[in-house]
């Protein structure tokens, strides 16, 4: 699972499993491109992994629903590393939302980032790994997209969009050597804290009975760096060459998919 040079973009690596993936791809040796919305997070980010080494980073700005944002961004991360082997897309938003009430304007955010955001970065990542010959792109997916979600009806709907969309893409670019899969994680991140922080005793206690009772692992979520960077740097490298289309869940048992 050698990433030795490696040319890889990370997006959203202000923070979470961004900002995780970034590290350990640097530490195993990568070049690598963080992007995020938040330049002051996302820089900061860059300059610490390159402290550890032996790998690189730089970082760039990127709004990932806005087209020209990603084409030129990713134009300038090209530029840098010298071609593209490797794109992680962890950016992403969540919010709470019913199925009754979830406002057009907040559907719209919702899939903007998250799903358009896939397809933007995706698409863009594809055309320079065509050209050089192959790659591999891992999306970020979660178990809201595969189960009912009664408080977060917009983002179960996006996720579940990025599942069929990171098939599809498989499907479609496997021709040229390019593997697209997507994590499922559970993975204590600051977005998932802020989420629970604002939650009241009794939607805890529910989130208790959906979430943590069937981590058999440790019954809790996982650690950025420790549980996930190794899948990370897994579908990489070389060795997840023949695996694509998949849905991976990285989340101490909590759910399968088939």
């Amino acid at each position: 699972m050698d990433l030795k040079d490696k040319r890889i973009i990370v997006t959203g690596s202000g923070r979470g499993m961004g900002e995780a993936s970034l590290k350990v791809f640097v530490k195993a040796g990568a070049n690598v491109i963080g992007m995020d919305i938040n330049d002051e997070m996302g820089s900061s980010v860059c300059e610490t992994a390159n402290k550890i080494g032996p790998g690189s980073s730089s970082y760039l700005h990127v709004d990932v629903s806005n087209h020209q944002s990603v084409k030129d961004s990713f134009s300038k991360a090209v530029d840098i590393l010298g071609g593209l082997d490797v794109l992680a897309h962890p950016a992403a938003i969540q919010s709470s939302s019913d199925a009754g009430s979830v406002s057009v304007d907040d559907w719209d955010h919702m899939f903007a980032v998250n799903v358009r955001g896939t397809m933007l970065t995706n698409q863009t990542a594809y055309k320079y790994m065509k050209k050089n010959g192959g790659g591999s792109i891992i999306n970020f997916g979660s178990i809201s997209g595969q189960r009912p979600e009664p408080s977060a009806a917009a983002y179960s709907a996006a996720k579940g969009a990025v599942h069929s969309w990171t098939r599809t893409a498989a499907g479609t670019w496997g021709k040229d050597d390019v593997r697209v899969n997507a994590i499922l994680p559970a993975i204590a991140t600051p977005m998932f804290e802020e989420a629970v922080a604002s939650l009241t005793e009794e939607e805890n206690s529910a989130n208790y009975w959906i979430n943590f009772r069937n981590i058999f692992i440790g019954g809790k979520y996982g650690d950025a760096e420790r549980d996930l960077g190794p899948v990370m740097i897994f579908f990489a490298s070389e060795a997840s060459r023949f695996i694509t289309g998949q849905l991976i869940p990285v989340d101490g048992g909590q759910t399968n998919v088939r």
